[in-house]
């Protein structure tokens, strides 16, 4: 392949110092000791299979990715565990027990070394927590709060699966070595486009929520809480303050998104490679290292890869649909029978029945047309994997520019182009609005009606982005400017509605509040008898 137009055939591949220090930092990991019989935490499978029923019912009213839910469980349990005892004490072992009940980690894989050493990291942030809100008041000490319980939530996590964290980690700086010579930033030294730059991997790559870009950024500059001395957090804690300021400043800057879109582009090939690492580890230097060997893992991969984004959108768009249902579309009707019956003393059935129906066919019909990558995209990513494992430094110093400032437009354009496109909020609300007049709506049914199509087509919207996740490049429809016109305004709203009105979630706080303290302390207490049952019954034996 002398272009590297032709996959299949044979040349060798010199691999890049990056690839071989991805290869080699891999293969230094080892896997987690598990504990021994004497030392390990067992718990009882009639409680696990109700906890475990209990989160899934629990994490469907809070829409989140997979690799997230985890430490959100661990947030939500500190949070109670702390609330019950403030001071900490002795909260590791109902933790570890928790999570063991939930299968988050799994059955025998924990022990009581894991309680040791899970409470020592404990006892470090609340010495910290008691440091800083000292004193503060209102918004600060929130502020502070909040931060603490993502660091510490995060440092648990990946303490119960270091091997795990170690080689997102691996892969991450694999990317950042790989691509932060590519693109330079007008205005920004070295060191900041660099910390940019792992900002923005936190997002797109690792696809990390807020606690996990907290966590990452301050243990690149730091280090973990739990590694500081007491007397070293003494004098560390009057910095925090800055230095948390600083990383939330840092994750909202504007060259980040720069980064973030720049990053998202390149990433299909580094999916796609990492993948072939995981699976074929044992022989993985020898299959890189020659052309079609490597092609025809890209291939099957690939094929592979493109089979599960259907599944993988079929599960998401349940999830998403349960998701709105329970903490959106349940409310709402439960209000439109009351309200229409109070404000215009009758009830449009028909209407109910539409604003029941319609989003989730509306849900069906987006999906419908979404289309897969096919093999010319399969082409293109063997391509792209090539230059980024090839000893060739071409592909790593060819650089994007990316000004301070975006180039001037024509002001008479841009007002132009910005009256149009608020026109377009205007023009879709209209015939929406006219649609439902026609079919009777009330003022209500109408609100509700925007309200559940709009979050609908949102999340079709985040489902859309799994598709792509694979794709280098995407072809545009040319339908794509007619859709943008009619769909951007519902998307917009749509993103509202579930970043802002999510926080008002109704489900979120009577399984927070009402139900989850009283079902955990009752698995306790199960978990406690049959260990005293079992327990009597080895003394019989």
């Amino acid at each position: 392949m002398d272009d590297g137009k032709n996959p299949t055939q044979i040349k060798a591949i010199k691999l890049s110092k990056y690839t071989h220090a991805l290869l080699g930092s891999l293969n230094s990991i080892k896997p987690k000791t598990r504990p021994d019989d004497l030392s390990k935490i067992s718990v009882s499978q009639t409680v696990s299979f109700f906890a475990l029923a209990y989160e899934k019912v629990r994490n469907a009213v809070e829409y989140r990715e997979d690799h997230q839910i985890r430490r959100a469980a661990i947030e939500r349990i500190m949070r109670r565990l702390l609330t019950l005892n403030p001071t900490g004490k002795d909260v590791a072992d109902g933790l570890i027990r928790e999570l063991l009940w939930a299968r988050y980690f799994d059955a025998d894989s924990l022990g009581s070394q894991d309680i040791d050493s899970i409470q020592k990291i404990i006892d470090k942030y609340i010495f910290l927590l008691q440091l800083l809100i000292v004193g503060r008041t209102g918004s600060q000490r929130e502020f502070l709060y909040r931060f603490l319980i993502d660091l510490l939530t995060c440092e648990i996590e990946e303490n119960l699966n270091p091997s795990g964290s170690q080689k997102n980690a691996n892969y991450t700086f694999f990317i950042y070595q790989v691509l932060r010579n590519k693109i330079k930033l007008e205005g920004v030294s070295e060191d900041q486009k660099n910390a940019f730059f792992l900002a923005a991997l936190e997002r797109t790559f690792r696809r990390s929520d807020r606690s996990y870009q907290r966590y990452h950024l301050f243990i690149t500059f730091y280090q973990p809480i739990s590694s500081f001395s007491t007397e070293e957090l003494k004098d560390f804690s009057n910095k925090l303050p800055i230095i948390f300021d600083k990383i939330d400043l840092m994750v909202k800057n504007p060259f980040v998104d720069h980064l973030s879109r720049f990053i998202k582009k390149q990433l299909p090939a580094f999916l796609i490679l990492f993948s072939i690492i995981k699976d074929k580890y044992a022989h993985i230097e020898k299959i890189i290292s020659n052309k079609k060997e490597l092609w025809s893992e890209v291939e099957l991969t690939c094929r592979q890869k493109y089979q599960g984004i259907k599944a993988k959108m079929t599960g998401l768009a349940i999830r998403s649909f349960i998701y709105i249902f329970f903490t959106k579309m349940l409310f709402a009707l439960i209000l439109e029978f009351p309200l229409s019956k109070y404000f215009y003393r009758e009830v449009n059935y028909e209407s109910i029945v539409i604003n029941t129906l319609f989003p989730p066919a509306l849900m069906l019909f987006i999906i419908a047309f979404f289309t897969m990558p096919g093999a010319d995209n399969t082409t293109k990513i063997f391509q792209r994997i090539v230059e980024i494992i090839d000893a060739d430094r071409s592909f790593e110093t060819s650089i994007a520019f990316v000004r301070k400032k975006p180039r001037e437009r024509k002001p008479i354009l841009i007002f132009g182009f910005t009256i149009f496109y608020s026109l377009t909020f205007i023009i879709t609300l209209f015939l929406i609005f006219e649609i439902l007049n026609l079919l009777n709506f009330n003022l209500i049914s109408q609100a509700i009606f925007l309200f559940f199509i709009s979050v609908v087509t949102f999340f079709s919207y985040r489902i859309k982005q799994i598709v792509n996740e694979y794709y280098l490049s995407e072809k545009e429809s040319i339908l794509s400017p007619l859709f943008d016109f009619f769909f951007m305004p519902i998307l917009s709203l749509g993103k509202f509605f579930s970043q802002e009105i999510a926080k008002l979630n109704f489900f979120i706080f009577i399984f927070d509040f009402l139900i989850e303290a009283p079902f955990k302390f009752i698995f306790e207490i199960v978990e406690e008898w049959i260990s005293f049952v079992k327990k009597r019954k080895e003394e019989i034996i």
